[in-house]
């Protein structure tokens, strides 16, 4: 059986890799190139340490297309965007599909912590978890996904690294958006022309100050500086009038919101559904809730206790415990 491996030459592709062979797979591993050539050359010389074939893509006009204009068209809207929930159907698991059906593999795999089985989604980890990352995966890509780092923590993987002498065994995890390595992001959407001006920030009604332009917030966010005393926080960005609304602590919880181009990994419910709900990247924060799809392509929640600012361009993603139902991008 073959498979092709979203291969980074980081910790997590290189034990995948070797749990890929141990379980019995033919592995080929694919690097999509995004001209980082220390990471190119990590790459190589991992997959040569573990004498696995790599193939190396380039893959900046997809992401171009697909990722970095969408992401700065949404930080203008006003949004805070995750591009790696943007890249992962559109680009990664794309450029894995095709690649499987080139060379005839039968799956596809990466070093996602969290588990695909039998054509579904579910967490991995609590201290790892990323299905929240996955959320918007094609069901075709899904169905072919093995994910050899499902049940493991990250330190069991770093420990596996270690006894396998990896070169890469203690090598930092990336944390960076991998197009914008300096993760200074205001300064790539300068490079691009597109920054907009200073506007006002308004508390309850009154105009209260000045903003240096709203790509350098995101809803929830603390003001530095107090305003009659009380600390404040950005509750709403509106990129029509370039106005940015304060609010206090307790006024940034909501109970309900909308998901639009919600992306369901079942088949679409016919009316509500109990679910549990994140509205960001975090293991913590996951109420109950209502949810129930309102017709093109949106999902209305309504959550059982209120969720902290939740931020339009960030997606909500429903569980069924630890099953992923889907998700949508918070509008």
């Amino acid at each position: 059986m073959k498979v092709v491996l979203g291969f980074s030459g980081g910790v997590d592709s290189a034990v995948s890799a070797a749990l890929l062979r141990r379980a019995g797979w033919e592995v080929v591993g694919l690097y999509l190139d995004n001209t980082d050539e220390n990471a190119r050359r990590d790459a190589v010389d991992t997959a040569a340490f573990l004498s696995i074939p790599l193939e190396i893509r380039d893959v900046r006009a997809e992401l171009e297309e697909k990722v970095c204009a969408p992401f700065c068209q949404s930080y203008l809207r006003g949004e805070t965007p995750n591009p790696c929930i943007l890249c992962n159907p559109s680009v990664k698991f794309r450029a894995l599909l095709e690649t499987a059906d080139r060379l005839g593999a039968e799956a596809i795999a990466t070093g996602h912590y969290a588990r695909a089985e039998g054509g579904a989604l579910y967490k991995g980890q609590p201290s790892n978890d990323q299905s929240y990352m996955l959320c918007r995966l094609r069901r075709e890509q899904l169905d072919r996904l093995v994910l050899p780092l499902g049940g493991m923590e990250k330190t069991e993987t770093r420990a596996l690294a270690e006894r396998l002498s990896l070169p890469v065994a203690h090598k930092k995890d990336s944390m960076e958006i991998c197009f914008i390595p300096d993760k200074d992001y205001v300064g790539w959407l300068s490079r691009r022309g597109e920054l907009p001006p200073p506007g006002d920030f308004i508390f309850h009604g009154e105009v209260v100050g000045r903003h240096e332009g709203i790509v350098r917030y995101t809803v929830g966010q603390r003001k530095a500086g107090l305003i009659d005393g009380r600390k404040v926080y950005i509750s709403r960005i509106d990129a029509g009038t370039n106005a940015i609304e304060l609010a206090l602590w307790e006024e940034l919880f909501k109970t309900e919101l909308t998901a639009r181009d919600f992306n369901w990994l079942i088949d679409v419910p016919a009316g509500p559904i109990r679910a549990g709900v994140r509205v960001r990247h975090t293991r913590w924060e996951e109420p109950a809730c209502i949810a129930t799809p309102i017709g093109e392509g949106r999902v209305r929640i309504e959550c059982d206790t209120p969720v902290r600012a939740p931020a339009p361009g960030q997606s909500a993603v429903l569980y069924d415990g630890d099953k992923v139902l889907g998700g949508g991008f918070i509008v």
